[in-house]
Order: structure tokens, then C-alpha cells, then sequence
């Protein structure tokens, strides 16, 4: 499956994990959040990285004092109209501090890629590999932004005002 990194397409080096599947050597993993509370302690200790996968009902709150634990968390959306993760990777950001990667994974639309860019995702996933340069340029098709964001150009209003004080 392609990734979608900072604007790039790249290969995806993250394996996701069932739960019941046997976690593979050498290769960093993404396990879910019911995996990682029940089997903490033990994944504490393995030597490849490590993420998340949190589903739109599970706040980033619940791993809050695990999150130096993990190199990336994954947002899934189940619909595209279910606008939850937005919020949760602005909490890791600016809230949590979170360093490591944000990735977006599930239902989401094209039109929705410069929005989670702008709310601190950096990677989403797309299951076509084909359809993966027209999402790569959706992030130039506006080039103002009139709402702040955790990322993101000055807006517009806050253009204005520093161009009427000059």
C-alpha cells in the first residue's frame, strides 16, 4: 500500500498487526490499542519500532503516558464523515507534545488530505496506488488558509493585519 509522507509517495516500511498475529522480526509494527494494553510489558521489550493504531472512539488520552513508547500513531477513520482524529492528532501535537509520526488510515477523501496536513497528520495511507499523485496534489490546490491550524501557512487575516502595520 503506498503512503502518502509530506507531500511524497513512498513505500510503507510499517507492518500492521492483528491480534492475533505473531509480530514480525525486524520490521516495525503497528499493533492495536487492546494489543498493546494487554500485552505491555512484553512489548515494551522489543527492539523494532513500535506504533499504534487508535480507532476514532479511542482519545489519545489513553496512551498519553506511553507515548515516548512509540514512533508513530495511527488515526483510523471508519468513515469519512467521522471527523474524530482530526482532533486527536491536533491533541498529540500540540497537547501531548507527540514528536513521532501521525498517520492517517481508513475512509478518508481526497479533499480531506490538505486538512489533515493542516491538523498534524504527516503520512496517510491510499489504497490505490494509482490514485495516489492526484491526493499528492491536493495539498497545492488552495494557496491561502483562512483558519489557524497546528501547521499550516499565516491565514489570511493575520496577513492583513501584518500588511496594515508595515
Amino acid at each position: 500500500m503506498p503512503l502518502l509522507k509530506h507531500g511524497t509517495i513512498t513505500d510503507d516500511p510499517w507492518v500492521h498487526v492483528a491480534n492475533a498475529e505473531d509480530l514480525p522480526t525486524g520490521l516495525p509494527a503497528i499493533i492495536s490499542l487492546d494489543r498493546w494494553q494487554a500485552e505491555r510489558d512484553a512489548l515494551i521489550a522489543r527492539k523494532e519500532a513500535l506504533g499504534i493504531r487508535l480507532e476514532s472512539h479511542q482519545p489519545p488520552s489513553l496512551i498519553r503516558d506511553d507515548l515516548d513508547r512509540f514512533a508513530l500513531v495511527a488515526l483510523n477513520f471508519p468513515k469519512f464523515a467521522d471527523g474524530r482524529a482530526y482532533s486527536h492528532a491536533r491533541l498529540l501535537k500540540e497537547r501531548y507534545d507527540f514528536a513521532g509520526e501521525v498517520r492517517a488510515t481508513g475512509d478518508v477523501l481526497r479533499d480531506q488530505y490538505r486538512f489533515l496536513h493542516r491538523c498534524g497528520f504527516d503520512a496517510l495511507e491510499v489504497s490505490d496506488a494509482e490514485a495516489a499523485a492526484a491526493w499528492k496534489e491536493a495539498l497545492g490546490e488552495f494557496r491561502h488558509d483562512y483558519q489557524p491550524a497546528a501547521r499550516g501557512a499565516e491565514t489570511v487575516l493575520r496577513r492583513r493585519h501584518r500588511r496594515q502595520a508595515a
